[in-house]
């Protein structure tokens, strides 16, 4: 497979884009993973207070022997490597989105939160286009290429709170929380606006994603297997109605 275009697996267009300052860059980074990671933000705030306790003028002796103790940065270490594993069992290397487990584990924690808060959610089931004749014609690294763009497209149409996937090698889930203000038809044009632009550079062929969407109904609750069924059913009936729509138009 081939290594993503850049170090985080996704293709960016920065020279649209005006370039962070590494500063900048490196704060906006840390605020992030903080926010959303209660288990490093501890971690730092242990390896802070050591910090602190080491640089004081006149540290006192048991201090400076729990600060030195090799077991304490031995613990910080396996801490960090756990969580890293974690991460990495969780997480599609290509795109860096979630990957088949780690969409299951967040889509029932996301169901749970649903039926608590009587919300209803969307289930988007999506299906890369033409992957395998872009791997045939154009080799597996342009295929992933597309891979990653579609899913930087799913990311700039869908928010952070909602749960993105690659739970397949074309495959493509999202469940997100139905907005009152804004219904599933403007969420795919919108998609359809975002997979343009990110492959606006590309000349060899049209990036596009089929789609099936469930709803989820806090009253009516079914469970995310089901969802699941629902949303794939009607992807494929609107891979059937856009091919129908093909060969009308080739007629």
């Amino acid at each position: 497979m081939a290594e993503p275009a850049t170090p985080r697996g996704k293709v960016h267009q920065l020279s649209e884009r005006r370039r962070p300052t590494e500063k900048v860059l490196e704060e906006f980074l840390s605020s992030a993973m903080l926010a959303s990671d209660v288990e490093l933000r501890r971690i730092l705030i242990e390896v802070d207070n050591i910090a602190k306790t080491l640089k004081s003028g006149d540290p006192d002796k048991q201090a400076f022997q729990i600060a030195h103790h090799p077991a304490v940065w031995s613990a910080m270490k396996q801490a960090l490597l756990d969580r890293e594993l974690r991460h990495l069992a969780l997480t599609d290397d290509l795109t860096c989105l979630y990957n088949r487990r780690g969409f299951f584990a967040a889509a029932a924690q996301l169901l749970k939160l649903a039926r608590r808060k009587n919300q209803p959610l969307l289930l988007f089931y999506c299906d890369l286009d033409n992957l395998r004749l872009i791997n045939d014609s154009s080799g597996q690294r342009d295929g992933d290429l597309a891979l990653i763009r579609a899913a930087d497209a799913l990311e700039q149409t869908f928010r952070d709170s909602d749960v993105l996937a690659r739970i397949g090698g074309d495959e493509f889930a999202v469940l997100s929380f139905e907005a009152p203000t804004q219904g599933q038809g403007a969420i795919l044009q919108r998609l359809k606006k975002n997979l343009r632009k990110c492959s606006a550079a590309e000349h060899r062929y049209t990036l596009s994603l089929s789609v099936g969407v469930a709803r989820f109904d806090a009253k009516r609750p079914i469970s995310l297997g089901e969802l699941m069924i629902e949303a794939d059913q009607a992807m494929d009936e609107q891979k059937r109605r856009s091919t129908v729509a093909l060969n009308k138009s080739a007629d």
